[in-house]
């Protein structure tokens, strides 16, 4: 499948902003089964480009005179193969070892109901693709999915407790639940596309490691099965805070808005799906 993706973000400030810098994380990986066919990013100020410790493509946009506003675009097209539906990906070389992601973090911490949840579905015994789906069931049932209630701050413990939240919750919940049980997982932010106007088009899933042989399996918590064809990767960490879209700071503004917009069409050999988009205010 090609997806062509725009993504806006703007901020409007209350105040004159006198320093901002943030750090874009709006370039798919260069990964088997995707690839980046035109990428373009229009932004305000200095642009540095770095990739990551995660193999992340990170861009760092400073502004040094003063502002009320930032305007972010990127629009390119991404190619992902079909058999990409296995949701299965082998370890890139040099990528940073599937060890890495056992850590706990603030937002994927485990405590007694989480533990209870991973032993519950995962048990003791090296993971299996079966168990991993099954887990993506019961974290489905444990955290409706609910817009409006969290938000990027919430943590895994915080999302189960409540019982609802988004796709970066479930995933927060399915992560601490693997690391829980002593298998790796990553967090993955991206794009998803269902072919539906007003469905969600900025996305988040898991990469749960299957072993040496195995690698990683991709798993779309939200939805219910492993990833496909439809979703474009663009980042992997240990959590949000990794992999987030789009992360500042500033200095002054006062209160301010946001507004973020996601626009993807799809083609996939024959005449161009709908668009799918979603606008966040």
């Amino acid at each position: 499948m090609q997806l062509h993706i725009r993504h806006e973000t703007r901020y409007v400030y209350e105040e004159t902003v006198s320093y901002s810098i943030q750090s874009l994380k709006l370039t798919p990986r260069s990964e088997p089964g995707q690839r980046v066919r035109s990428w373009r990013i229009s932004v305000p100020g200095e642009r540095l480009e770095q990739i990551d410790p995660y193999g992340n493509v990170t861009h760092f946009v400073t502004m040094e005179t003063p502002h009320r506003e930032m305007y972010i675009v990127v629009e390119g097209i991404a190619d992902i193969a079909a058999d990409q539906d296995s949701g299965v990906a082998a370890p890139l070389a040099g990528e940073l070892s599937p060890l890495a992601f056992l850590a706990p973090t603030g937002l994927t911490r485990a405590n007694g109901p989480i533990r209870e949840m991973a032993d519950r579905h995962l048990g003791r015994h090296p993971p299996t693709r079966a168990a991993l789906l099954d887990l993506v069931s019961g974290v489905r049932k444990a955290v409706a999915y609910e817009p409006g209630i969290t938000d990027v701050s919430h943590s895994a413990i915080e999302a189960l407790d409540l019982g609802v939240g988004v796709c970066q919750d479930q995933a927060h919940v399915y992560v601490a639940c693997c690391r829980a049980a002593g298998i790796p997982a990553r967090y993955v932010s991206g794009y998803v596309y269902t072919g539906t106007t007003g469905e969600v088009a900025s996305h988040a899933w898991i990469d749960a490691w299957l072993g040496e042989v195995g690698g990683w399996l991709s798993l779309d918590v939200s939805h219910g099965e492993a990833t496909g064809a439809a979703h474009c990767r663009l980042a992997v960490g240990r959590d949000y805070l990794d992999a987030a879209p789009v992360r500042g700071v500033r200095r002054g503004g006062g209160r301010e808005h946001l507004t973020v917009a996601v626009k993807l069409a799809a083609t996939g050999g024959g005449a161009p799906a709908p668009t799918a988009s979603q606008v966040q205010q």
